[in-house]
């Protein structure tokens, strides 16, 4: 079992960049899928992005090719959402997601193990 916890959320303006943070309890980080999602209010729970366990290959949502990019650092039992060129329309909690040895998947439900959230609010 893993528990995740989020952070670095905030408030930002149109253009501006936050880097989100999602630290992971255990010894075996290496072996979880990581995703990212996100829900805007009155929406459902969308993909982000999402990294494997066994490979480098990132894998994410056409919303945010090219402005958002997830990374993870299995020595600190991290994963990371850089966020660059914010829009309005990013505006969501943010939530990271974990499953173990899994392929990744789109879709909330095949997930594991979620953090709490981190809110994210783009200015326009």
């Amino acid at each position: 079992q893993v528990q995740l916890v989020e952070s670095g959320g905030g408030l930002v303006q149109t253009g501006g960049s936050l880097r989100l943070s999602c630290a992971a309890s255990g010894r075996t980080f290496s072996s979880y899928t990581m995703g990212w999602f996100r829900q805007a209010p009155g929406k459902e729970r969308e993909f982000v992005e999402a990294v494997p366990w066994n490979s480098p290959t990132i894998y994410y949502s056409d919303s945010v090719k090219g402005r958002f990019t997830i990374s993870r650092d299995n020595a600190k039992n991290t994963v990371y959402l850089q966020m660059n060129s914010l829009k309005p329309e990013d505006t969501a909690v943010y939530y990271c997601a974990a499953k173990q040895y899994g392929v990744v998947t789109t879709t909330p439900v095949s997930y594991d193990y979620w953090g709490q959230g981190t809110q994210v609010t783009v200015s326009s």
